[in-house]
């Protein structure tokens, strides 16, 4: 019998009562990462330590939780054997691996291939099907090399300071400030961090990685300093008269992404796999069946086709039945 896979709010495999990523509270779901869109408060939860130690973090109160070393294999119930894989995407973000009567399956959840400056190197495994993230699934959808994007970011803060100006670099608290924070080390230019990256960030310190100089931010203080903060937080933009601001994102290959953010430019860094690597991801892993999910799954999943591979795009808003497999 081939895997049973639903969508619905995450991915749901009745066959063996376990969501992977569930978004709504669920008794027991796989968990990849402490990004919000991937977590609820489930009873019982499988993820790696170091995304547990975030999920108390961002997601406060009791469950049970079995945390897996990267590489640790787990026997479950109804036969499952469950191992996590570095996922690249932030610091303990995994992919699953499930291996039952039904064959192999992975998970990517969010990934990427690219090693990074403040997560694990992506160890993807060969399986018969692949559920996969295509946030980035179109060709144009090319990074440049991150060592150039940031030697352009630091260049954009030496800029903005000796214009007697204060940068401000939008990042998302959990990954994106953590990663930069990292790239910035060697321009020497102290940082500010609003409280939520500076609680996350303190939180990777914990997690056994060092960074530069950094302190939570005081518009007291603000000479000489680079300001990392969430998008859209005009209270604190507020507190800085004279920012000049800049997008840290992968849709900042998009021309329109600095006049969407309403910043003063935009940097091609991400956390999530390009195009090229989505495809490189695939190569890998050798499926039988690949079922896409979010960004351009419609799109990726049509390329997909037409190199001969047996590939459906799953939308998150539907919700499908499928028996995968041979």
């Amino acid at each position: 019998m081939a895997w049973d896979i639903q969508y619905k709010k995450g991915v749901w495999l009745p066959q063996i009562a376990w969501w992977l990523d569930g978004q709504t509270r669920a008794p027991r779901s796989f968990i990849t990462h402490a990004h919000s869109d991937h977590i609820a408060r489930h009873a019982e939860v499988v993820c790696t330590p170091s995304t547990a130690r975030i999920l108390h973090a961002r997601l406060p109160g009791k469950r049970q939780e079995t945390l897996l070393d990267f590489g640790e294999t787990r026997e479950l119930e109804f036969g499952l054997k469950a191992t996590l894989l570095p996922a690249g995407h932030v610091l303990g973000s995994s992919m699953v691996r499930l291996e039952s009567e039904h064959g192999t399956l992975l998970y990517t959840g969010d990934f990427k291939l690219r090693p990074g400056q403040a997560a694990e190197v992506c160890v993807p495994s060969p399986a018969d099907v692949l559920v996969m993230e295509t946030t980035f699934g179109l060709p144009k959808y090319v990074f440049p090399p991150d060592a150039e994007v940031i030697a352009e970011l630091i260049a954009f803060c030496h800029q903005a300071l000796a214009d007697g100006r204060t940068p401000v670099l939008f990042c998302y608290s959990l990954g994106k400030t953590q990663e930069v924070l990292r790239a910035l080390a060697p321009s020497g230019i102290p940082v500010m961090l609003d409280e939520q990256a500076h609680y996350l960030t303190g939180i990777y310190g914990q997690l056994g990685m060092s960074f530069p100089e950094y302190r939570k931010f005081d518009a007291r203080a603000l000479g000489g300093h680079i300001v990392i903060c969430p998008p859209h937080n005009p209270a604190l933009l507020q507190r800085i008269p004279a920012a000049r601001t800049a997008v840290v994102t992968g849709w900042a290959i998009d021309p329109s992404a600095r006049f969407r953010n309403r910043t003063d430019a935009a940097f091609p860094l991400s956390d999530h796999a390009d195009f090229p690597d989505l495809l490189r991801l695939v190569e890998l892993v050798r499926p039988k069946r690949i079922l896409t999910l979010h960004g351009y799954a419609r799109e990726f999943a049509a390329t997909l086709r037409s190199r001969g591979w047996d590939a459906m795009a799953v939308g998150r808003d539907n919700q499908l039945d499928l028996g995968l497999g041979k």
